[in-house]
């Protein structure tokens, strides 16, 4: 008969064997898993070193890069918008002031002048504010002189109006400055939009400044409004350009609708890349073809040229 102890003693030794045999293949298997994650953990620092070295250069680069711009952009633009005048048309809450000086300051080193700023507030539009803009328009507080479609919705009308008085047409009289502070502080009055500085007078060209695309129900009417504006202060005067960022360059961006209009993107020149030097070289070189009757789609979207043609210097 086998008795109790002996049965003890075998479960024991069994478990011991166990115990013995997982701290043995344990000890085994970890060598290996640790040797793995050291090498893996190296590998990975050597590689954040490699890209800390790349970024540095890259940084140098730019850096080099962007002196090199601030020293070519006044001869690039220089002589490119003699004797013009140039109306800044933000429509958009993400263009900054710092942008709206940096090309108010090219503008100048071009030989022209900055004829004002005018910001278009979101009510501008806004659908909901359809009703008064059209009352506005069509009511009797215009000044004389001013003639407007006789059909078109409220944008349509808005846009006519304001080329008529932001816009001197080639060879044409401009309206007097009573007209104009007029009609700015009527649609001021709107909440439509704002005028920013001392005053506004014509202008030969408009730069509109944009930035991310509407969103919503009303994406579409929105883009509406402004391409009608647009559109009426490029036919109106010397030539437009609508400049914006890599975001307004999309689908329901400001600038990705013209670009998606043939007829649009052959008659009024589109920058996708104005927060950058080379952008805003770009606006500028753009009003100087604009002047002369030739559009185009610049900077880094689809089908963009980097930048527009540099005029040949007069020997």
């Amino acid at each position: 008969m086998i008795d109790f102890r002996y049965h003890l003693v075998s479960l024991i030794a069994v478990f011991l064997a166990v115990a013995l045999g997982i701290v043995i293949g344990t000890t085994q298997l970890n060598q290996p898993i640790l040797n793995d994650i050291e090498s893996q953990v190296s590998a990975l620092e050597q590689d954040k070193r490699s890209l800390e070295d790349q970024t540095q250069q890259l940084q140098a680069e730019l850096a080099t890069a962007e002196s090199f711009q601030e020293a070519v952009a006044t001869p690039l633009v220089d002589g490119t918008l003699t004797d013009r005048n140039v109306l800044l048309l933000p429509t958009n809450e993400s263009v900054t002031s710092e942008t709206i000086e940096e090309i108010g300051g090219l503008v100048s080193d071009a030989g022209g002048s900055v004829s004002g700023v005018v910001r278009l507030e979101p009510e501008y539009s806004d659908p909901a504010t359809a009703t008064a803009l059209q009352s506005y328009v069509t009511g009797p507080g215009l000044p004389a002189g001013i003639q407007l479609p006789e059909d078109g919705d409220a944008a349509a009308l808005v846009a006519s109006l304001l080329a008529q008085v932001l816009v001197t047409p080639p060879g044409g009289p401009a309206p007097d400055t009573a007209t104009v502070s007029s009609v700015l502080a009527g649609l001021s009055s709107l909440d439509v939009l704002a005028v920013e500085g001392a005053s506004v007078t014509q202008a030969d060209h408009v730069v509109v400044l944009t930035g991310s695309g509407f969103t919503g129900e009303d994406a579409e009417r929105r883009n509406a409004a402004l391409v009608e504006l647009v559109t009426a202060l490029d036919g109106r005067g010397a030539g437009a350009v609508v400049a914006g960022d890599q975001e307004s360059a999309e689908g329901n961006g400001l600038i990705g609708t013209v670009r998606a209009d043939p007829a649009l993107a052959a008659a009024i020149s589109t920058v996708d890349n104005v927060r950058t030097l080379v952008g805003r070289i770009s606006t500028v070189l753009a009003l100087g073809q604009e002047s002369r009757g030739t559009s185009g789609m610049y900077g880094t979207g689809e089908d963009a040229q980097p930048v527009p043609p540099v005029p040949v210097a007069a020997p």
